[in-house]
């Protein structure tokens, strides 16, 4: 009888094709936060205790960046032409919400223009905010 220990193999556990795919994923969700809402020009918003992120089913994004240039869907437009523009976004969408997205260095008065030519359409219009950070 052959009563000698077998010398059992040992057990590795290779990662180096996990570093690659950990890198996949990051770079994918890095990716993919970048193209969240790609009709918004980055600006920086506002902070609010009870703001709420809302998304209504047809909506029209403007931006207002400290510049006081102004964007409709990351298109630049003049505050002449927006009027014009918005009634054209209404003809095809009657039920069409206006998301504003106005920097927080911008004054009052910048955006209550925008609310005017809303309020002459007909068009509901939500402010943009971020949610207050807890300290």
């Amino acid at each position: 009888m052959n009563l000698r220990k077998r010398q059992k193999g040992t057990v590795e556990v290779h990662t180096s094709a996990l570093n690659d795919i950990m890198f996949f994923l990051m770079l994918f969700f890095l990716l993919a936060s970048a193209v969240v809402n790609p009709k918004v020009v980055k600006l920086l918003l506002p902070r609010s205790e009870s703001g709420q992120q809302s998304s209504p089913q047809k909506t029209v994004a403007i931006s207002i960046d400290k510049n006081l240039n102004y964007y409709i869907d990351k298109q630049p437009t003049t505050i002449e032409n927006l009027q014009a523009t918005l009634e054209t976004y209404k003809a095809s969408a009657p039920d069409l919400s206006v998301v504003l997205y106005a920097d927080g260095e911008v004054s009052i008065q910048n955006t209550i223009v925008v609310y005017d030519v809303a309020n002459k359409l007909g068009l509901k219009l939500v402010l943009a905010v971020e949610p207050e950070r807890k300290k």
